[in-house]
């Protein structure tokens, strides 16, 4: 690939977006780095998904941890012992000698902490979702565009896994022809009841420095650590959890964008807390704006109707493709063209999409060099708007009418207090 592709061009080709590298790109992200020199990295969360994050970026040099739990942190720092400890993110970002930072925090300060880290000038990795509100996925994503020279990645570790690459050749290629619907499911399922003891806050725990941006409430083992996601104000229920890993495939496969409409259905609404389970209608333009594609989500349980009428196997999790040949249907590590007995002498494409290097090596590499990222903050920032779209239309209850370029809904002034949120007083993007 020559250097003279654009970063528009480049992430315009699916295919080639998959690579995962840039041939013969110039050092122009690193700092000055060799792609043989380590990079010095600093971690902001460091136990549950964060210590896998970690585990993918630890053969560099780990120079700064953070973690508002001091048992957590500690633990940590027994693995990394020349590396400075802190509690407060903002404080750990006044260390020098940091080239690049890992955000694996609650959704909820996501946003806070990549912000800060892209203005300080450092690459940065975030898990997904990228954000906890959709105006802090656009507001990420700008930013993101503005500092162009640093390399950005959301955690959908999934995306390097070679079966979605096959499976978004079998869909480009046209295996199963036009794809003009596509179902998702996950049969996680998260709510929970609001506590109204008061225990103390833990020693070891910095309970202000957690809550960051959201509003406060009294410190409850509920919250932390790992069960935050069933708060609307920490996270987004099991939508927010996993669509971003498989609502991948289809926006990989389709190059889809933004969503035109957005419908939900689910239990009656609670203010506090998500629902146990969640159904999503989707309807986006296709590529070339030529024709309108549904992309529908199920979670706790709920499975389309083609799997109920034996179309389609019962998988736990699953992205079933409809197209005018026939379906594709996938998860994380298999896929299967349907119905098989039409599909029982198909020859699948030769491999287009170059396998990947590893999530966490993609970004690592793209510090260090300037190559690419298949999940920059430009792609993984209008994925995590869609995810969070949906649920602002179920906690709305209307079928929404959205205009992505001024990033409001045109037919419900009620949906804009779910799409973004006042901070708690000190914080802000």
């Amino acid at each position: 690939m020559r250097k003279t592709v654009s970063r528009r061009q480049f992430l315009q080709n699916g295919s080639i977006a998959a690579a995962g590298f840039w041939i013969g790109a110039s050092n122009a992200f690193g700092k000055g780095k060799s792609a043989n020199e380590k990079l010095n990295i600093a971690v902001i969360g460091t136990a549950n998904r964060a210590a896998a994050n970690i585990s993918g970026v630890k053969e560099e040099n780990i120079v700064a941890l953070c973690d508002i739990d001091d048992q957590f942190l500690s633990a940590a720092a027994a693995k990394f012992p020349e590396a400075k400890t802190y509690n407060d993110f903002r404080k750990l970002l006044e260390q020098k000698n940091i080239d690049a930072v890992v955000v694996s925090t609650p959704d909820h300060t996501h946003a806070v902490a990549t912000a800060a880290v892209l203005k300080s000038g450092r690459h940065v990795y975030c898990e997904k979702p990228l954000a906890h509100s959709v105006y802090e996925a656009r507001e990420i994503q700008k930013l993101a565009a503005k500092n162009k020279k640093l390399a950005t990645q959301m955690g959908t570790q999934i995306h390097a896994e070679n079966n979605y690459r096959r499976v978004v050749e079998l869909i480009q290629s046209g295996a199963i022809g036009s794809v003009h619907e596509v179902h998702v499911w996950c049969q996680k399922s998260r709510t929970a009841v609001t506590p109204t003891d008061k225990p103390p806050v833990p020693p070891n725990i910095h309970w202000d420095l957690w809550l960051g941006p959201a509003p406060a409430r009294p410190y409850h083992s509920a919250y932390h650590p790992k069960t935050w996601r069933a708060w609307w104000d920490f996270g987004g229920g099991t939508l927010g959890d996993m669509a971003c890993h498989y609502m991948d495939l289809p926006f990989w496969a389709l190059k889809l964008r933004h969503p035109l409409t957005i419908e939900a259905e689910g239990p009656p609404v609670q203010k506090d807390v998500v629902p146990p389970w969640i159904i999503v209608h989707y309807e986006f333009p296709s590529a070339d704006s030529s024709q309108k594609i549904k992309v529908t989500w199920y979670d706790g349980g709920k499975k389309p109707k083609l799997v109920s009428e034996g179309k389609a196997p019962a998988w736990d999790n699953g992205v079933l493709f409809v197209g005018e040949r026939g379906m594709l249907i996938a998860e994380y590590h298999r896929h299967q063209l349907l119905p098989e007995t039409q599909f029982k002498d198909f020859k699948a494409p030769e491999p287009f999409i170059p396998n990947s290097i590893g999530h966490h090596k993609e970004w690592i590499q793209a510090c260090k060099t300037g190559s690419a990222t298949t999940c920059n903050f430009d792609y993984a920032g209008t994925l995590s708007e869609a995810v969070l779209l949906g649920n602002v239309a179920y906690r709305t209850g209307k079928k929404l009418e959205w205009d992505a370029a001024a990033l409001k809904v045109k037919n419900a002034v009620e949906a804009e207090q779910f799409l973004r949120r006042e901070y708690s007083k000190g914080w802000s993007l």
